[in-house]
């Protein structure tokens, strides 16, 4: 079966066979490829096991728990913790046979929610198609004896959810009802002319869902500034001239780092999440920056942890490992997770301002955009003035417009002025 890939992953898509029927196979060796919504994963051969049969194929949707290969068993895995005892295994096992929580409902705000996790009768036929449908156990009335959910209870209640009222779907968050949002069908365009239709790949689908719901959790507000860069980008090229070959540059983003870690410290509401449930804010003592990278296969944004504690140095070679990795598709899930600020730099393909959406639950992204030299008055004189566009986009719900402000004015402070900036940092 196809193991648990982390924490709030459910499953992925196959994308590759790393083994074939009749194949030995040594523990640790990777039998398949699965990409998830977060990141591509080398699914690991536990035991040394011989491959019987290969039951899927690449292309196919899988659930964690969901039967992969057929697997006849070798040498047995090291032995677990005394503490973590695992369950007795069938006679054909498969990688990390462990097992498998079906997924909690989401919390609706009734009475029915409660924080002690209920242990629900049901069969293994009838856990695997809740868990496949995304269905919690605890949401279902079981019929079958002593209340025992039945699969013609699983299916009851998809069926009734699907013909339920979209108008009443949705459930009171922070006393406020937040309805459920169901876009309406698209007409069919070939009737209008020719069309393709291809499929939208597992970590697109992942991004128009986040950002989704970040745009109709936060009011968002974009505060635009200008910030003269002149000295800062001459300083930063001198420093990349007088670099060995081959060392990794000291980029913008690198510094924008600097300077957000600074900024943060100074405004530490935009290092926070909102917990609305609980009508409380987290904030959080760490800084985690997360950095956007553009990919062939869609948005991805690794984090740069501790971030105040590392050099300009450090932060240059983190940021090309991490955007090398996640181009070449290569990131762990663990590496884009944890942020509490996002930067989203857009300076090297043009555009002169922009309004990005907050990466949530963080409440604020900052975006750069080109830089260009513009006439600025300066001492009583007209000068030419290199200037970078900020554009902070923030959770408008914890941070009012006056903050934002003297948020993005600090910034500006400081990428006007290197040494100030080291100084901060």
């Amino acid at each position: 079966m196809l193991p648990s890939l982390g924490e709030g992953i459910e499953g992925g898509t196959v994308t590759a066979i790393q083994v074939k029927a009749g194949d030995t196979v040594k523990a640790g060796q990777t039998l398949v490829s699965v990409e998830t919504d977060k990141a591509a994963v080398d699914v690991p051969a536990e035991a040394d096991v011989t491959v019987e049969a290969v039951l899927v194929k690449p292309g196919d949707k899988v659930v964690v728990g969901a039967k992969l290969f057929t697997l006849k068993g070798g040498a047995k895995a090291a032995p677990q913790p005394a503490s973590a005892p695992k369950a007795a295994q069938p006679p054909v096992a498969f990688v990390n046979a462990t097992a498998f929580a079906a997924p909690q409902p989401a919390t609706n705000g009734t009475a029915t929610a409660t924080a002690t996790k209920v242990s629900v009768p049901a069969g293994p036929a009838t856990r695997r198609l809740a868990r496949e449908l995304g269905v919690g156990l605890n949401e279902v009335r079981g019929t079958g004896r002593g209340g025992r959910v039945t699969l013609d209870d699983v299916k009851g209640f998809v069926k009734a959810e699907r013909s339920r009222p979209k108008e009443a779907a949705g459930g009171v968050v922070g006393g406020v009802i937040v309805n459920a949002f169901t876009l309406p069908p698209l007409p069919d365009f070939s009737k209008f002319g020719p069309v393709e239709v291809t499929d939208v790949a597992t970590i697109r689908q992942t991004i128009a869902k986040n950002l989704t719901a970040g745009w109709r959790t936060m009011p968002m507000v974009t505060q635009q500034e200008l910030s003269d860069i002149t000295e800062l980008e001459a300083g930063r090229k001198r420093i990349v001239d007088a670099l060995p070959k081959g060392a990794p540059k000291i980029t913008m983003t690198v510094l924008a780092i600097k300077a957000c870690v600074a900024a943060l410290k100074e405004f530490p509401r935009f290092n926070s999440s909102y917990d609305m449930n609980a009508g409380k804010l987290i904030l959080k003592k760490y800084f985690h920056i997360g950095i956007a990278v553009d990919t062939e296969r869609g948005l991805v944004v690794p984090v740069i942890r501790d971030a105040d504690k590392k050099s300009i140095r450090d932060l240059a070679t983190e940021v090309a490992t991490l955007a090398g990795k996640a181009r070449d598709n290569k990131l762990a899930i663990d590496e884009m997770r944890g942020g509490t600020f996002t930067i989203t730099n857009l300076g090297g393909i043009g555009g002169t301002a922009f309004t990005p959406i907050v990466n949530y639950p963080e409440v604020a992204i900052l975006g750069l955009s080109k830089s260009a030299l513009q006439p600025i008055v300066k001492d009583g004189a007209i000068v030419p003035r290199l200037m970078m566009p900020l554009s902070l986009t923030y959770d408008h719900r914890v941070i009012d417009g006056a903050d934002g402000c003297r948020f993005t004015v600090r910034l500006a402070q400081l990428f006007s002025d290197p040494l100030r900036l080291l100084m901060e940092t």
